[in-house]
């Protein structure tokens, strides 16, 4: 659906709902995180990635930095599955977290030991201020008892990588692995109908929440975003460290 990018004066809801007959809640909040939704999705990171260009010392750069979520992520997705309103709500989170903590982590490792990456990053690197940043999201929507916080967080960092990884499903060369199976793991069927089913349980989260609610949802949904963006940019600070 093409909905403009808003201004400061973003409505609610019900106001951007009325603007925009058939958009979703999560239409809106996609719109409301703009610029940095688009920054995101369409950042020279992904674009490289779809073309297996991303050089060694980028990637070192960026899976060292992006393992140091997997324990919050983990802690996220543990509280949505607590939090979700029934089974049938639990069993994808569920689910998605054994993919995380299987082929996931074996990615990372594999690619640490092709990479030549030092035991010292991966365990303890240097952080980059949006991945600290990131992290603190995440453990923040963890704290929360309310289910559409930590589906806001979660929706952002798993549409944000369908959206750049979806268009080289059939395209994406088949080396440098890392390239090449980062890209497989976010934009396979099983990884779109896992982010098609975020966004529907969120659409219903949003609609039960009062205007104080949206708000908290919204303010979670642009920071993510914004840290999305400035966490690919850290792939190419040559500040950190990339070895």
């Amino acid at each position: 659906m093409n909905i403009p990018p808003p201004d400061d004066g973003m409505p609610d809801w019900p106001g951007f709902a009325a603007a925009h007959p058939g958009a979703r809640p999560t239409d809106w909040l996609r719109a409301a995180a703009e610029p940095d939704w688009s920054a995101a999705t369409g950042h020279r990171f992904g674009i490289e990635c779809n073309a297996g260009a991303v050089t060694p010392e980028a990637m070192r750069r960026y899976l060292v930095q992006d393992y140091q979520f997997i324990g919050a992520f983990c802690a996220l997705l543990g509280r949505a599955i607590h939090t979700a309103p029934d089974l049938p709500a639990r069993l994808p989170l569920g689910r998605f977290m054994g993919l995380l903590c299987s082929e996931e982590n074996t990615y990372f490792e594999r690619s640490f030991d092709a990479l030549g990456v030092a035991e010292a990053l991966r365990r303890d690197p240097p952080l980059s201020d949006a991945a600290r940043g990131f992290r603190s999201l995440m453990l923040e929507a963890a704290e929360s008892p309310v289910h559409a916080d930590q589906l806001a967080v979660l929706c952002v960092a798993e549409w944000v990588y369908l959206s750049w990884a979806r268009p080289a499903r059939d395209t994406r060369p088949a080396e440098p692995f890392w390239c090449a199976e980062w890209v497989d793991l976010h934009a396979s069927p099983y990884f779109e109908g896992f982010v098609h089913g975020l966004r529907a349980a969120l659409d219903r989260e949003v609609l039960a929440l009062d205007a104080a609610g949206r708000a908290r949802v919204v303010s979670l949904f642009r920071r993510a975003a914004r840290l999305e963006r400035d966490f690919f940019d850290s792939a190419y600070d040559t500040r950190l460290p990339a070895g």
